[in-house]
C-alpha cells in the first residue's frame, strides 16, 4: 500500500536486515484482551448521520503491496545478563513458535523486568513472527523513545507501518512520535510532518474508520496558522465514506465562518466565487436602480453609486455558494456510506488475533467483498441493500445514516471502485489473514489486473503470514507455473520442502512440475530420492514405488526398472496388497504368450504373502481371468480353477467363523444376486478319487453348493476392492462356457 517511502521519512538511511524473518500466521489481540487503544483505533462510536451527496472525486491513490520489512538494527546497549526466566521463556517461545501464548509470556516478563537488550530481542523477534500486532510495535518504538533512542523509536514505527500500513493507529503514534521529538523550528520539520500526514491519509484514509486520522490532520495545519490547507482537507475528507462523516462536514462549515473565504480556499476558488458574486451583486443593484428612476421624481438627482469592494454582504454571499457547493458533495457521500454501513456494522474484529473468527464474521467478510466487487460491473445497486441476516449481529453502537434523498441520484465517484476493492481486501486480510481463503481470493482478483501484484500478494502470504500452510504454497508455485516462471516455482517447492519435510503431496508436486517440464530424469530422481528417504516408514515407501514404477513403466517404458521398484517395494512391505497388484498389473500388460508364467507367479506369490481374505481373493479371480483369457490349453484353466476352489475353501466362512468368531465372515461368498451360501451350509469338498475336470451343471437344492460356490466367484470379482482396479465385468462360468455334463 502508501507504505513506499516511509524509509525516507524516518530520517534513518538504510536498515540493517535482521538475521532471522520467520514469518508465519500472525496475531491481534481479540476484543476482551485488546488493548484500549487497539479498539478505538477500529472506530466505534458514530454520530447519527444527517441527511444528505458527493462530487468529484479526489485522484484515487494507488494501492501498493507493502514491501518486505526488516526489523531496524538495535545499537548496542551496555546491560549485561539477561533476566533469570529470560532463556526458559526465550527456549519456550522458540520450541513453540506459533504458540501465541509463550510469546506474550515472554514478553510481559521482558517489560516487567525493564531490560532493554532482553526486550529488544524479544520484541524483534515476535513481530517477525507476528508483524500485524500493531500495538507491540508501539511497545517498541515506546521502549526506544524512552531510552533516548528517538531515531530507531522513528525506524521501529517506519516498519510497522511497512507491514500494516492500514494501521490508523500506528500512523497516528508514528505522527505523535515526530511531533515529540523534531525540532519544530527548523524550515523541514513542518514539510518532513506534512509529508507523512499525507503518506497516511494515502495509505489508510479511505479506511471507514479514519476519522481520528484525518481530525488530527486538520488541526495540526489549523495549528500552523495554514487555514487554507486545513479547509482543503477537510474538502478531501467530505468525500471519503467514514464512520464520523457528518462530523467533518460540521467542521467544515464551523471553519467557513469562523475564517474569511479567502483565507480557507484556494486562490483559483476565491476569484470564481468573488467574481461571480460581484457579478450577482452588480446585475441586482442594476435592478433596483432601474425601479428607483422609474419611481423617483422628475428633475431629482441620481444617487451615488456605492464604492466596489469586497463587503460583509459579499464575503456572505461567497461562504454561501461554498456551502451550496459542498452540501452537494456531503450528500453524495452519504449515499455512499449508507451503502456500506451495514457491511461495516456486520464486521465485529477488524483487527487481527490468532483466536479464530467465527462463522458468521467470516461470512460477513465474503459478503462485503462480494458486494464491493460486485460494484466494478453495476453502479446501480440498491444503496440500501444489506447482507444476509446471519452476516449481521446485534449490539451496535452506531447510527445507521439517514434513509435515501433525491440528491444521491447524481453518481458521482468518490474513488475508482477498484481501489476501494483492494482497501477492502487489505482491511480484510488484517483480520483474516490465517484464512487461506481470503488470500487465494485477493489473487484471483489481482491476476486479471497485474501479474506482478498478485505475485507480490503470494509472497506477502508465503513469506510472512502463512509459512506453513503447504496448499497455499502449492497454489503460488502452480500460479508461477502457470506464468512461465519454473523456476520460480521450483524454488516454491524446494522451500517449502524444506520447512514441511517428508510431505507426499510436496514432492509429488515437485516431480510433476519436472515431468510436465519435459525432464522425466530429474522426476525419476526426486521419486527414487523420496523412496529411499522413506524406507522407514513402509506405507509411504510403498506409496514412492507404486509413483516411480508407474512413471518407469507409463512414460519411460522401462518394464524391467518399474518391475523392480516395485520388488524392491515388497521387500520392505511384503504385506502392502498394492504393491502386488501394480506388479500383477504390470505383468499381464505384457504379451500374454511370455507374461503368463510371471503372472501366475505373481498371483501365486501374493496368496502366500500376509494379506487380507479379502485381498486374496480378489488376487485369484485376477488369476483366473487372466487364465480365462489367454490360456493356452484347458488343462491350465480348470488347473487355476482348482487352485481357486481350494482357496475358497480354506477361507469358508463357518471354518473361519469357528476359529476367529468372525460373524461377518460369510459375508465373504455372498453375491449381488442373491445366490450365496447359506449361514452353517458347507460347500461339499470334492472327493479326493475322482479328480474334477468341469464345472458340475447347475442344479436345484443342496446339490447347488458347487454352483453357489461359483456364483461366490462372480460376486467377489463384483467387489469394490476388485472393481476399483478398472475390471467391470464379471466372469460368467455358468452360462455357457462349459457344456453340461
Amino acid at each position: 500500500m502508501a507504505a513506499e517511502g516511509l524509509e525516507d521519512l524516518s530520517g534513518n538511511g538504510e536498515l540493517e536486515d535482521p538475521s532471522a524473518m520467520e514469518g508465519s500466521e500472525a496475531p491481534a489481540p481479540p476484543p476482551s484482551e485488546a488493548p484500549e487503544e487497539m479498539v478505538e483505533a477500529n472506530g466505534a462510536g458514530a454520530a447519527a448521520p444527517p441527511d444528505a451527496a458527493p462530487p468529484d472525486a479526489a485522484p484515487p491513490v494507488r494501492l501498493a503491496d507493502p514491501p518486505a520489512f526488516s526489523m531496524p538494527s538495535m545499537p548496542e546497549d551496555e546491560e549485561g545478563e539477561l533476566p533469570a526466566d529470560f532463556e526458559r521463556l526465550w527456549k519456550a517461545a522458540s520450541d513453540t513458535p506459533n504458540d501465541f501464548t509463550t510469546w506474550t509470556d515472554l514478553l510481559q516478563y521482558c517489560e516487567q523486568e525493564s531490560h532493554m537488550t532482553a526486550s529488544r530481542r524479544a520484541l524483534a523477534a515476535f513481530l517477525a513472527r507476528y508483524p500485524l500486532c500493531y500495538g507491540y510495535w508501539k511497545k517498541y518504538a515506546d521502549l526506544e523513545r524512552r531510552s533516548g533512542y528517538n531515531d530507531k523509536a522513528q525506524a521501529v514505527c517506519v516498519q510497522g507501518l511497512q507491514a500494516i500500513p492500514l494501521s490508523v493507529d500506528l500512523w497516528i503514534h508514528y505522527i505523535n512520535l515526530l511531533l515529540g521529538t523534531l525540532d519544530m523550528n527548523l524550515p523541514d520539520s513542518p514539510d518532513r510532518i506534512r509529508s507523512v500526514f499525507e503518506g497516511a491519509v494515502a495509505a489508510a484514509g479511505v479506511d471507514f474508520h479514519s476519522d481520528r486520522l484525518w481530525d488530527l490532520y486538520v488541526e495540526w495545519e489549523k495549528e500552523q496558522g495554514n487555514m487554507r490547507a486545513a479547509g482543503a482537507v477537510l474538502d478531501r475528507v467530505l468525500r471519503v465514506p467514514t464512520q464520523l462523516y457528518s462530523s467533518h462536514y460540521d467542521k467544515l462549515k464551523a471553519h467557513l465562518s469562523s475564517h474569511e473565504p479567502q483565507e480557507v480556499l484556494s486562490a483559483e476558488e476565491y476569484e470564481e466565487l468573488r467574481a461571480a458574486c460581484r457579478q450577482s451583486q452588480k446585475a441586482e443593484r442594476a435592478e433596483q436602480a432601474q425601479e428607483v428612476e422609474e419611481e423617483r421624481p422628475p428633475g431629482e438627482e441620481e444617487p451615488a453609486t456605492p464604492e466596489d469592494h469586497d463587503s460583509e454582504e459579499l464575503m456572505q454571499k461567497i461562504r454561501e455558494q461554498v456551502v451550496a457547493r459542498r452540501d452537494l458533495v456531503y450528500q453524495q457521500n452519504e449515499g455512499e456510506v449508507r451503502k456500506r454501513w451495514h457491511y461495516e456494522d456486520a464486521i465485529k474484529r477488524p483487527y487481527f488475533h490468532v483466536k479464530p473468527l467465527d462463522r458468521v464474521q467470516l461470512r460477513a467478510w465474503h459478503t462485503y467483498l462480494d458486494w464491493e466487487v460486485g460494484q466494478l460491473s453495476s453502479d446501480t445497486k440498491d444503496p440500501g441493500q444489506e447482507p444476509t441476516q446471519e452476516a449481521q449481529e446485534e449490539g451496535s453502537e452506531v447510527t445507521p445514516p439517514a434513509q435515501e434523498t433525491p440528491a444521491e441520484s447524481s453518481a458521482l465517484v468518490v474513488a475508482t471502485d477498484d481501489h476501494r476493492v483492494r482497501i477492502l481486501f487489505e482491511r480484510c486480510l488484517i483480520a483474516c489473514t490465517l484464512y487461506e481463503e481470503f488470500w487465494t481470493r485477493y489473487v484471483q482478483y489481482l491476476e486479471p489486473h497485474s501479474v506482478e501484484e498478485a505475485r507480490a500478494v503470494y509472497r506477502r502470504a508465503c513469506l510472512v503470514h502463512l509459512t506453513h500452510k503447504h496448499t497455499l504454497h502449492m497454489h503460488w508455485a502452480t500460479f508461477e507455473e502457470r506464468q512461465g516462471d519454473l523456476s520460480e516455482a521450483r524454488r516454491v517447492l524446494e522451500a517449502l520442502e524444506t520447512t514441511l519435510p517428508g510431505l507426499a503431496a510436496i514432492r509429488l508436486r515437485r516431480a510433476g512440475l519436472e515431468r510436465r517440464a519435459g525432464h522425466l530424469d530429474q522426476s525419476e530422481a526426486l521419486l527414487r530420492e523420496a523412496v529411499e528417504e522413506s524406507r522407514e516408514k513402509p506405507a509411504l515407501h510403498a506409496f514412492y514405488s507404486i509413483k516411480l514404477a508407474r512413471l518407469l513403466l507409463k512414460l519411460g517404458h522401462n518394464a524391467s526398472k518399474a518391475r523392480a521398484a516395485l520388488q524392491e517395494g515388497l521387500e520392505i512391505s511384503p504385506d502392502n496388497g498394492k504393491l502386488y497388484m501394480n506388479l500383477l498389473e504390470l505383468e499381464a500388460s505384457g504379451d500374454p504368450r511370455s507374461a503368463a508364467g510371471a503372472v501366475q507367479e505373481c498371483v501365486t506369490r501374493a496368496l502366500a504373502a500376509p494379506l487380507s481374505p479379502r485381498t486374496k481373493m480378489a488376487f485369484s479371480q485376477r488369476g483366473m481371468q487372466y487364465a480365462e483369457d489367454y490360456g493356452t490349453s484347458i488343462q491350465s484353466v480348470l488347473a487355476i480353477y482348482q487352485d481357486h476352489q481350494r482357496l475358497l475353501q480354506e477361507l469358508n466362512p463357518k471354518k473361519r467363523s469357528a476359529e476367529n468368531g468372525d460373524e461377518e465372515a460369510e459375508k465373504l461368498i455372498k453375491s449381488d444376486d442373491g445366490s450365496a451360501v447359506a449361514a452353517g451350509q458347507q460347500v461339499p469338498p470334492t472327493m479326493p478319487h475322482v479328480p474334477i475336470t468341469t464345472p458340475p451343471p447347475p442344479v436345484m437344492g443342496a446339490d447347488a453348493s458347487a454352483q453357489g460356490a461359483y456364483g461366490a466367484y462372480n460376486s467377489w470379482y463384483q467387489q469394490p476392492q476388485y472393481g476399483s482396479y478398472g475390471y467391470q465385468n464379471a466372469w460368467n462360468y455358468n452360462q455357457g462356457y462349459y457344456p453340461p455334463s
